[in-house]
């Protein structure tokens, strides 16, 4: 009977070895596998910010760029009325040009530039925030599945480690450079 007992003991010890010993591999794996996926979701933020940048920055641009001739040629055409103005149509221009005054109080231009100038630095300033955290995981990611014993586990679950480069900070080759051309 002892004999017995003494068998169970160590067959439940080696069982709670194995038991442990596979945890141990699966949350490792586990680990592994939730890094992939953030450095995953990362690039994905980086993608999501750089197409709202090409779709967001033309349009400010050409809203800039329609609201500036509007502008332009709403001062023409008081300055061309004021030329052309006869005795007869002094009344009429003052008229114009008092509803135009104050239709527009002040020139709107400065403030659309200004407002186009935020956007794009907000815009640069997410995109270089997102490769951040993306070079962040990356980092976590390389130095989990460099550590001991991290490393032979995996390496011994068949797990292949990802080489991942690094984003820089540099202006992108679609960043926009002149936009008022």
């Amino acid at each position: 009977m002892k004999h017995w007992k003494s068998i169970l003991i160590i067959a439940a010890a080696v069982i709670a070895v194995i038991v442990l010993a596979v945890f141990s591999f699966q949350g490792t794996q586990n680990k592994a596998i939730s890094l992939e996926e953030q450095i995953s979701t990362a690039q994905s933020e980086i993608k999501v910010q750089e197409k709202r940048r090409a779709d967001l920055i033309p349009n400010l641009v050409d809203c800039v760029q329609a609201y500036d001739e509007h502008e332009y040629q709403t001062l023409m055409d008081v300055v061309n009325a004021r030329g052309s103005a006869t005795d007869e149509s002094v009344q009429e221009i003052q008229t114009m040009i008092q509803a135009i005054a104050e239709a527009y109080p002040e020139l709107k231009s400065s403030e659309n530039y200004r407002e186009l100038m935020n956007e794009l630095a907000t815009t640069e300033n997410l995109i270089a925030n997102y490769r951040s955290n993306f070079n962040t995981w990356v980092k976590s990611y390389n130095q989990y599945v460099r550590k001991f014993p991290n490393k032979q586990i995996l390496g011994f679950l068949g797990y292949e480690v990802i080489n991942y480069e690094y984003l820089n900070y540099d202006v992108s080759s679609d960043a926009p450079t002149n936009l008022f051309d």
